[in-house]
C-alpha cells in the first residue's frame, strides 16, 4: 500500500468520525484522571481493584526496582526464573491451594498461553463473536477449529456443538 493509499484511507476515516487517535494520560490511575488536559471520571479502566496507583504498592515497585532492576533481559527459561516470581507464584499457589501458580505479564499473554497450551488441532473451540481479541488470537494459535456465533445467541451455539465432529476433551 502506498502512502498516499494510506493517507485516503486515513481521511476516510477522519471524514466519517472513525479515526481513533491516542489520548495523553497526564495523571495516575484512579476514580478520577487527567486526559488531554482534562479531568475525568474513568469508567473505562482496567484497574477494577484501584490498586494502579496505591502507595504501598508504588513503594513496593520502586523497591524492587531497586533490588531486581527493570525487566527481565530474557525469557525465563532463556536467562532463569526471578526470585522474585518465584516468590509470588509460591505465595499464590498456596492462597488458592493448588501446587503451582504461573504468572503472566497481561491477561493477553494468559490466554495465549493457557490456550494454546489446552488446544490443538484436533480441538474445536466455540466462541462469543464478541470475545476479547486475546481469546481470538489464542485459539488461532491453537490451530483448533474456531467457531464462532452471534453474540449471546446460545441456540446458535447448541446447533454449533450439535453439528461438530468434536467431542469433549477427556482431561
Amino acid at each position: 500500500m502506498s502512502f498516499s493509499a494510506l493517507a485516503t484511507e486515513l481521511a476516510e476515516l477522519e471524514t466519517c468520525g472513525l479515526r481513533r487517535t491516542r489520548r495523553l494520560l497526564q495523571s495516575p490511575q484512579g476514580a478520577h484522571v487527567t486526559v488531554d488536559g482534562c479531568e475525568f471520571v474513568a469508567f473505562c479502566s482496567n484497574d477494577y481493584l484501584g490498586l494502579a496507583a496505591h502507595p504501598e504498592l508504588v513503594r513496593a515497585a520502586q523497591e524492587g526496582a531497586g533490588r531486581y532492576g527493570i525487566g527481565a533481559g530474557a525469557s525465563h527459561l532463556i536467562l532463569g526464573h526471578s526470585a522474585a516470581h518465584h516468590a509470588l507464584e509460591e505465595a499464590l499457589s498456596g492462597f488458592v491451594r493448588l501446587p503451582r501458580a504461573l504468572l503472566f505479564a497481561t491477561g493477553y499473554m494468559a490466554n495465549i498461553g493457557v490456550i494454546t497450551a489446552l488446544m490443538g488441532r484436533a480441538a474445536a473451540v466455540f466462541a462469543d463473536r464478541l470475545n476479547h481479541a486475546s481469546l481470538n488470537d489464542a485459539v488461532l494459535l491453537s490451530r483448533a477449529r474456531f467457531r464462532r456465533y452471534p453474540h449471546l445467541d446460545l441456540a446458535a451455539l447448541e446447533r454449533l456443538l450439535a453439528a461438530s465432529p468434536a467431542r469433549a476433551s477427556s482431561w
